[in-house]
């Protein structure tokens, strides 16, 4: 939980820098609005998937197809912020209350069959991805204004 919470925090301190325009900067067909609000539901994907936390029945899935396959942007920075924050309580909560002894067993989810733990694993590496992704964004568009 440590790793998690360090990880997980560095990345929304960054997404709190970034401005409601910003959100709107693009890479081929993918905005970092976008990719914000699909690494938040991934999270709640995962939540069900290997915490045996179920989704909120309010939540609605605009990213399921994965972080560029939509034209839809996201440009409010608060609600992305608060969508993240949200989703981020809920995956711990799911994580806080998984038996210790479920952590390493299998489950089979869309995305292949994995351990809670191996999750953990993918889901640092997604945001991790994105993180780039959304640095490699801003300083291309940077580049372009200089």
């Amino acid at each position: 939980m440590p790793v998690w919470n360090a990880i997980q925090s560095r990345f929304l301190n960054t997404v709190k820098q970034l401005t409601n325009e910003e959100l709107a900067l693009q890479m081929d067909d993918t905005s970092i609005g976008y990719m914000l609000r699909h690494n938040a539901e991934v999270e709640y994907m995962f939540a069900a998937w290997f915490f045996n936390k179920p989704m909120p029945e309010d939540l609605v899935i605009h990213t399921h197809r994965g972080a560029t396959r939509s034209k839809e942007t996201f440009t409010n920075l608060e609600e992305i912020v608060s969508f993240l924050e949200a989703s981020q309580t809920w995956l711990i909560q799911g994580m806080s209350e998984l038996p210790e002894e479920e952590w390493n067993e299998i489950k089979k989810c869309p995305i292949g069959d994995s351990t809670p733990l191996e999750a953990v694993g993918r889901l640092m590496y997604h945001t991790g991805i994105h993180a780039g992704q959304i640095s490699y964004i801003k300083k291309q568009h940077a580049a372009k204004q200089v």
